[in-house]
């Protein structure tokens, strides 16, 4: 007997007793003995029984799994979120099916029609850059499936969003940055089209100006990756237009432009204050260690699921959308000091 088509028939057969009772013995019911539940259990743990999940999703009209779309894994936020993710749904007797888009919207889109086909109960989403058409999203709603964005989110359409709030964020790391002395500042930002894009470098601009400084879009570099942020302060300091502050809209940005400012022997912070965003493991390990936002990834996770779980469990008559903040921490390091 090949151990992938053991059932509960197999078992029942296997000790003379009825398919019901090996179906309660294995619930633990308590009109089962404890004799007999102990004989189900050694006989399915020695024949490697798993239960049917096909046939348990028909008999619960669910699938107890939860779809789950994010840029890339490359960034510890995310994988932070995730940790927080499996946490609850676990817990919550759900599995997770984990696709990344790679910041396309092609990858995207193709993720969500695999995941509808699969038919998870739920979808967790953080937006990819390309996005701007949220139809394939949207589709899931409109068929009772409740969608919850996190980090990345839109208000293109009625949802419910987990998120930080990137402009206050944005905004008290520059106006550190002012503090310790830093005029001349530049920011490394994400796409526009994106609502973390859009609000950081907002809080950037804003910073300055309520603190006397100027600002113009010369300022701001679209830099959210490691080689783009190297390739552009290697232009800076080939022109010989070196900013003594830089706000990078994530870890790996900042990194990138700390990389250069190294190669050519110019003093973090002596010369250059630097600030990275999400505070990642790398920004522990760097030369000097670097200053950046904390944004509870792992928090932001479990607020999400447990999200999605509630409107799973109640469903989307009469919704109404919610919107989570979770909080955020400046992480004072060397870079700045």
């Amino acid at each position: 007997m090949r151990s992938s088509q053991v059932t509960i028939k197999d078992i029942a057969r296997e000790l003379g007793i009825s398919p019901s009772t090996v179906s309660r013995a294995l619930k633990d019911h308590p009109d089962i003995s404890p004799e007999t539940k102990k004989a189900v259990n050694e006989l399915a743990s020695e024949l490697k029984y798993q239960p049917n999940a096909v046939a348990l999703s028909l008999k619960h009209s669910r699938s107890f799994t939860l779809g789950v779309i994010i840029p890339e894994t490359v960034h510890y936020f995310f994988s932070s979120v995730i940790s927080g993710i499996e946490d609850i749904a676990y817990e919550a007797g759900y599995n997770i099916m984990i696709c990344q888009s790679n910041e396309l919207y092609s990858r995207e889109k193709s993720n969500a029609q695999m995941l509808y086909s699969n038919r998870v109960d739920g979808l967790l989403v953080s937006l990819a850059k390309e996005t701007t058409d949220y139809t394939h999203l949207r589709f899931f709603h409109e068929n009772n499936i409740p969608v919850v964005f996190f980090d990345r989110s839109t208000d293109a359409f009625p949802c419910d969003q987990v998120i930080i709030d990137d402009y206050a964020a944005a905004f008290k790391i520059t106006e550190y940055l002012i503090s310790r002395g830093h005029k001349k500042l530049i920011h490394l930002s994400a796409p526009q089209n994106l609502d973390i894009g859009y609000y950081r470098k907002k809080g950037f601009e804003d910073a300055l100006i309520n603190n006397g400084l100027p600002f113009t879009e010369d300022q701001v570099f679209l830099a959210d990756k490691f080689e783009m942020a190297s390739e552009i302060m290697e232009n800076l300091i080939k022109k010989d237009e070196i900013p003594d502050g830089i706000f990078a809209v994530n870890d790996l940005t900042a990194l990138g432009a700390m990389r250069m400012l190294k190669k050519y022997n110019i003093a973090i912070p002596g010369r250059v204050g630097l600030a990275g965003f999400g505070n990642g493991q790398n920004a522990i390990l760097t030369d000097p260690p670097l200053t950046t936002i904390d944004q509870n990834g792992y928090e932001m996770g479990k607020v999400a699921v447990n999200l999605l779980l509630k409107r799973i469990k109640y469903g989307l008559d009469d919704f109404v959308p919610e919107k989570h903040i979770v909080d955020t921490e400046l992480i004072i390091r060397e870079s700045t000091q």
